[in-house]
């Protein structure tokens, strides 16, 4: 999360210690690492929730999609596209060009 080396934690400890002194800084070094077990929690719930939030909406975008016809036609039609661009399709009574693996 944070980079912090050995010296300045070592310099943090020093200045907490003078600063709550030898009998608090045990019950403030309990306290201060709850709340950040706690942050961290919040932190994670809400990172999964909105997680959550954009599946399901890719789900719904799915869903209508699926409803519109755009998936279920361009599965029928062959071209795999879901986009809903038709590939062109040659006109009846006309062949279709033929593909060559050296054209892109």
């Amino acid at each position: 999360m944070f980079d912090i080396g050995f010296t300045e934690m070592l310099l943090i400890g020093l200045v907490a210690l003078l600063a709550f002194g030898p009998e608090r800084l045990p019950k403030v070094a309990r306290e201060t690492g709850y709340w950040i077990r706690k942050a961290r929690s919040t932190l994670a719930s809400v990172r999964a929730e909105i997680e959550h939030e954009m599946e399901m909406q890719d789900l719904k975008r799915a869903m209508r999609e699926a409803k519109s016809g755009r998936i279920l036609e361009s599965l029928s039609d062959g071209s795999g596209n879901p986009s809903g661009n038709p590939r062109p399709a040659s006109k009846p009574g006309t062949a279709a060009p033929e593909q060559t693996d050296d054209q892109p």
